[in-house]
């Protein structure tokens, strides 16, 4: 699972969520820095996605041991799945390869296709396969809404 502050991250650089059965999320005001937070899935059984003109709320269904009975998706932080990032990269994917040295596990590298024929392969690494999914996905987000000088 990704981390808090790379959600953050993803969501700052432009990420949008529609909350959907499956999804996994923190309510926002509750994820406290020093700790792990409270990490919750949406499914029709216990948290489910209401879509209002107003927005979207996430009822809590008969949830005894919390004190709500609904938050706003605005402030919830949606923390996306490794399908799910896959899929937000799209055709920009290239592979996803676990790395090793001696039977040492090194970490897991995305490969994302050049944007262009002057450009090189992008590759990100993390820890885990999801982190490297969501890094991969940082970039192209960040380079998709920049907009480079000519050349």
């Amino acid at each position: 699972m990704i981390t808090v502050d790379l959600a953050r991250r993803l969501r700052s650089a432009g990420l949008r969520w529609r909350p959907a059965s499956g999804d996994r999320f923190v309510v926002e005001h509750l994820a406290d820095a020093d700790e792990a937070p409270d990490v919750f899935t949406l499914s029709d059984m216990t948290i489910e996605a209401h879509h209002y003109p107003t927005g979207t709320e996430l009822g809590f269904n008969g949830t005894t041991e919390w004190a709500l009975d609904s938050v706003s998706a605005d402030a919830a932080l949606w923390l996306p799945r490794e399908d799910q990032l896959r899929t937000l990269l799209g055709p920009a994917l290239v592979s996803l390869t676990h790395e090793t040295e001696d039977d040492e596990h090194l970490g897991w590298t995305v490969l994302l296709r050049p944007r262009s024929t002057a450009d090189e392969h992008e590759h990100h690494v993390a820890d885990d396969a999801e982190a490297a999914y969501a890094l991969a996905l940082l970039a192209y987000l960040d380079a998709s809404l920049r907009l480079d000088e000519p050349a």
